[in-house]
């Protein structure tokens, strides 16, 4: 199981995720296209944090891993929107592309939670 400060970082690390979500939003160039893909960006980057924070208050570890794979869900979609809008021409800068890393890795992180979290289950069968 995760220490202390590694869930505390992990917090912050989604949490800051969220706010540089909703900051690139406010750059990119807005046009029909654009208005709708940023909106579900911000849909799912800011939910990756909200579930995370949901996670941690999970009733039993049948609901925690249910809520770390809605994380995954959502990691994974931000990395996709970041990368549409980046490859259609909207990204300003190379923001999309270091924000699409850390989805992948805020991803990654939830995955592997999930694996040891099902492991641990299996176990207890």
């Amino acid at each position: 199981m995760a220490g202390r400060n590694d869930r505390e970082e992990l917090r912050k690390r989604t949490k800051d995720f969220a706010i540089a979500i909703c900051r690139y939003a406010k750059k990119v160039p807005q046009d029909d296209v654009s208005r709708v893909l940023v909106r579900q960006l911000i849909r799912c980057g800011t939910g990756v944090g909200a579930n995370q924070r949901s996670a941690r208050l999970a009733k039993s570890e049948a609901d925690l891993l249910n809520k770390l794979k809605i994380v995954e869900e959502e990691a994974d979609e931000s990395g996709f929107w970041l990368e549409l809008l980046g490859e259609l021409g909207y990204s300003p800068g190379d923001d999309s592309v270091a924000l699409a890393k850390e989805a992948y890795e805020l991803r990654s992180i939830a995955t592997a939670g999930i694996k040891t979290l099902r492991k641990r289950l299996d176990a207890e069968r």
